[in-house]
C-alpha cells in the first residue's frame, strides 16, 4: 500500500455515498501484523478468516463514517502495517 494517493477514491466516495454511511474494509494480514490491524480497526463490525496455511488471515470490518476523510484515514493507517494488502 505504498505511495498511494486518495485523491480520486475520496473524490469517488463523495459522489457515490450519502454520509454518515457504512463502510465496508477488506485486508489480508499475516500472522506478523494481524494484532496492529485489529487495533487500527476497534469499534469495526470484524470477520476473520484465516488461510489454509495459516500463515495469512483475510479481515474483512464494517463501520459507520460521517465522511470520506474518516475512510481515507484508516486506508493511512493500514499503509503504516507493514505487509498488508488491501483488497
Amino acid at each position: 500500500m505504498e505511495n498511494l494517493d486518495f485523491s480520486k477514491l475520496q473524490e469517488l466516495l463523495d459522489e457515490q455515498v450519502s454520509w454518515p454511511s457504512y463502510y465496508t474494509f477488506k485486508f489480508i494480514a499475516n500472522e506478523n501484523n494481524i494484532d496492529q490491524v485489529l487495533e487500527y480497526l476497534d469499534g469495526h463490525d470484524i470477520a476473520k478468516r484465516p488461510s489454509r496455511s495459516g500463515k495469512y488471515t483475510s479481515i474483512t470490518s464494517k463501520a459507520r463514517f460521517h465522511s470520506s476523510q474518516e475512510v481515507i484515514n484508516v486506508y493511512k493507517k493500514m499503509k503504516t502495517v507493514e505487509g498488508i494488502i488491501s483488497l
